[in-house]
């Protein structure tokens, strides 16, 4: 009658391999770092170093689910150093409402960020300085009158003095800028 016909198949089927995983935001390298020190913090139960962490983490984050993530380790010291300001300015309150205990905590606080703002490096206030007035300089000799904003504009354009360069520019560049603007306009 019927007579089956027997399909040869490899006994193994190709399976093809892929591998899954995100391509998320890129992490600064001083993350790393923070994340490692984290880990033993936990182990040497240090408190202070831990919450310090801790809040460095989460708030980079929930960055990472805005608009403008923390990708490098210039943006990590903007965050440091906005916590380490408010940090100095709880200690002034807690001291004017003579609680020595949240001082002496804010304080401990102020030591652990420190630490990590010192860990980042970026270019020297002398030669920020030095690239600024000649920036400023080759405006006045082009004919263009230099205002904050071009001066930035040249200053962070594409092969400009300081693109790519580990400044920040709110609390390095900017303040530098408005010196030498006074020192060369009337």
């Amino acid at each position: 009658m019927f007579q089956s016909i027997r399909v040869a198949l490899p006994a193994r089927l190709p399976v093809r391999l892929v591998r899954w995983n995100s391509t998320g935001p890129v992490l600064p390298p001083l993350m790393a770092t923070l994340r490692t020190d984290l880990k033993t913090a936990m182990r040497a139960k240090d408190t202070t170093r831990l919450n310090v962490l801790r809040a460095l983490i989460s708030e980079t984050n929930n960055a990472a689910k805005t608009a403008s993530p923390i990708q490098t380790d210039i943006q990590l010291l903007s965050l440091i150093r906005k916590r380490l300001n408010a940090a100095k300015d709880a200690a002034k309150e807690f001291e004017t409402a003579e609680r020595p205990d949240l001082k002496e905590k804010e304080d401990a606080q102020v030591v652990v960020l420190e630490e990590y703002a010192g860990q980042v490096k970026t270019l020297p206030a002398a030669e920020i300085e030095e690239i600024v007035t000649k920036a400023i300089n080759d405006m006045i000799s082009a004919g263009t009158k230099p205002n904050p904003g071009a001066v930035f504009k040249a200053l962070f354009a594409t092969n400009g003095p300081l693109d790519g360069k580990p400044v920040d520019r709110k609390n390095e560049v900017s303040p530098v800028v408005q010196a030498v603007l006074k020192k060369v306009l009337p």
